[in-house]
């Protein structure tokens, strides 16, 4: 039975999200070139911990992928509580959009080791979608959206943007004027 199949003890549960907070800040600091050894450091677990929970570098960096989409996801209930729908809309589009841009070195690796990113992040991705749908659909009935946007030109766009903020790894000034024209498409005609 996978790791995945059965739920992880409570003791092992806190030693991976220990591990995958460890291997984000080490991987921000020493680029791809990090090596296990010194998230296990960061972790303070053994490096036995580090590759029972994760065999590869490539399985670390793809969950370290995946957690931070979750990390954005979770935060999409208190969203839809928010009474300024647009501006959740608009947040939660900056917010993939700023995760894209510093995860891209990660997800060049994994795909340099012939790991299929898109592969990992299927489960994960059709709950951005659903929170982007949401989130949408919200903004609109609020009069904040456009009603003629749907899911397919939303997610377009964010795609869009997503792509071109990893490619050309905007600063916050670029990035600030780019969603501030995406957003002003998106808003309703006056």
């Amino acid at each position: 039975m996978s790791e995945e199949a059965k739920p992880l003890r409570a003791d092992a549960r806190r030693n991976r999200a220990r591990v995958l907070e460890a291997a984000e800040a080490v991987l921000a600091r020493d680029g791809v070139a990090a090596s296990m050894r010194a998230v296990a450091q960061e972790a303070g677990v053994g490096l036995g911990t580090i590759y029972r929970h994760f065999p590869t570098r490539e399985t670390l960096y793809e969950a370290i992928l995946v957690a931070r989409m979750e990390r954005l996801v979770e935060h999409v209930p208190a969203l839809c509580e928010a009474e300024d729908a647009g501006a959740a809309f608009f947040g939660f589009f900056t917010d993939i959009v700023d995760n894209a841009t510093r995860m891209r070195a990660v997800a060049d690796v994994l795909s340099d080791a012939g790991v299929d990113v898109k592969a990992g992040m299927s489960t994960v991705g059709s709950a951005v979608r659903a929170a982007v749908e949401t989130l949408l659909v919200r903004a609109q009935e609020q009069g904040a959206v456009r009603e003629d946007l749907r899911i397919p030109e939303a997610l377009a766009l964010l795609g869009a943007v997503c792509m071109a903020a990893e490619r050309n790894q905007w600063e916050a000034e670029l990035r600030d004027r780019v969603l501030g024209v995406v957003f002003d498409g998106c808003r309703p005609r006056r």
